[in-house]
């Protein structure tokens, strides 16, 4: 007689045999040619080996509906010309890299590796101990059993770093736009945000149950006549970006502090395109203005200028951090950090802490390469930011002009409608304290090159 656990061995490997997992299997016996199946405890490591695939044998009608649908929202992205392709890249991020389909190592001129940590020795070294010491991951949420020693000492890196009370950590800034306004703003509060926001601040607003208001972008007239609408909600929130990630221009946090005062109202400030690398000692836009500590809330990332990996925060008064981690969602329901990440963190932190060597090299990168395009008679967008958009209009010319600069061994990207505003198309140059002033002219000289091929200068 067949145990049990035998039974549901020979029950399952038959439905393999049928999907055609195993096509050899039964022509000489097995389950089907009436040999009775081994006796003992089952092995279904057998049904988990990678190289088995198993056809897909029925197809419903609304799934083919749905393929139907989805067919033609996609041939419509494909022939707007903003599909989105993925380059393989076969290297460590760096100035340099290796990309599939291309010869040879190209320059980098588009990652947000500002300050060049993402392949620092001294990070990886630090996430290699962790990885020995912690492990891999948690396994875990931060309150059941996903808080080792780590969580905390970058938290408190976090909030020292910032001058503030205290600071919370969560997989991504977006995480962090998301968990921060559903969890703070209810609906006797109002939310003012800035129309360019980026998109993670735009869904999070989108999940609280406040009244929302748009201002146009960085107008404080605008901003004050919102902020009239809703002078009589119990708490007003301003929320912009530090850096607009698109353009590289800066909010007006003066006056935006200011109507903030005048209205008892809150600021909110997503630093992710400032952490580490914007205002004298790298504070961001508050110390870029010489206004320490006058934004209430802050929202970064580690995933940029702080090594790379991933993983983002808020920071600001104990009681905001304190009830983000009773009620924010994407907190109380995402794994920790990994363990590597988060010691990424700490040593990225601690290196920016104890040398300005990187802060200055990425800043004369960015005047060296702004200076230069400027006088080959290039639009370049922004302010004095290592995010330097060189203004094109056209979608296909953009596209075009960073095509033909891949060719010259130079990785940029071309971004057109819906990323910016139609006729607004430009290829978005990010500058990093690991670039030299060799592959700066070498840049600025492709650019001239192709500029001139194309009739843009």
């Amino acid at each position: 007689m067949m145990t049990t656990r035998a039974c549901l061995t020979a029950h399952l490997l038959t439905i393999c045999v049928d999907l055609g997992a195993f096509p050899n299997y039964g022509s000489g016996g097995g389950v089907r040619g009436g040999l009775e199946a081994p006796q003992g405890p089952p092995s279904f490591m057998v049904f988990l080996r990678p190289a088995i695939s198993f056809p897909i044998r029925h197809q419903s009608h609304a799934q083919s509906h749905l393929k139907q649908i989805l067919g033609e929202e996609l041939n419509s992205i494909q022939a707007a010309g903003t599909w989105k392709n993925e380059r393989i890249i076969t290297s460590m991020q760096g100035v340099t890299i290796t990309a599939e389909g291309s010869q040879g190592e190209l320059l980098n001129f588009c990652a947000n590796n500002y300050l060049g940590l993402s392949s620092h020795p001294e990070i990886i070294e630090a996430s290699q101990k962790a990885l020995k010491e912690f492990g891999a991951g948690l396994s875990s949420v931060r309150f059941i059993c996903g808080t080792q020693s780590l969580h905390k000492e970058l938290e408190s890196k976090v909030a020292q770093f910032h001058g503030r009370s205290d600071a919370i950590l969560y997989p991504s800034c977006f995480d962090a736009n998301a968990g921060l306004f559903e969890a703070l703003v209810t609906p006797d509060d109002a939310i003012i945000s800035d129309e360019l926001n980026h998109a993670s601040i735009i869904d999070g607003i989108r999940l609280c149950k406040g009244k929302k208001l748009r201002y146009k972008h960085r107008d404080m007239v605008d901003l004050d006549l919102k902020l009239q609408e809703v002078k009589d909600a119990r708490l007003k929130f301003i929320v912009t970006d530090g850096v607009f990630s698109m353009d590289g221009n800066v909010a007006p946090l003066p006056d935006i502090c200011k109507l903030a005062e005048k209205y008892e109202a809150l600021t909110i400030v997503d630093e992710a395109h400032a952490t580490g690398f914007f205002g004298r000692t790298g504070r961001g836009t508050e110390e870029f203005f010489n206004m320490p500590g006058k934004v209430d809330i802050i929202n970064s990332t580690l995933g940029k200028a702080l090594g790379g990996a991933s993983g983002g925060y808020t920071t600001g008064p104990s009681e905001v951090v304190q009830l983000l981690r009773q009620r924010g969602r994407p907190y109380l329901f995402s794994n920790a950090l990994p363990p590597p990440v988060v010691a990424a963190g700490i040593k990225a932190l601690d290196i920016l802490m104890s040398s300005s060597k990187l802060l200055e090299a990425v800043m004369a990168n960015t005047r060296q390469f702004r200076d230069g395009m400027s006088k080959a008679g290039f639009t370049i967008g922004g302010e004095n930011h290592p995010i330097c958009p060189v203004m094109l209009g056209d979608a296909k010319l953009a596209n075009t002009f960073a095509d033909k600069m891949l060719k010259k061994g130079i990785y940029v990207i071309g971004f057109s409608y819906p990323v910016v505003p139609k006729g607004k198309a430009r290829i978005r140059v990010q500058l990093s304290a690991a670039h030299s002033p060799k592959d700066i002219d070498k840049a600025i000289t492709a650019f001239v090159d192709i500029g001139k091929q194309l009739s843009v200068i």
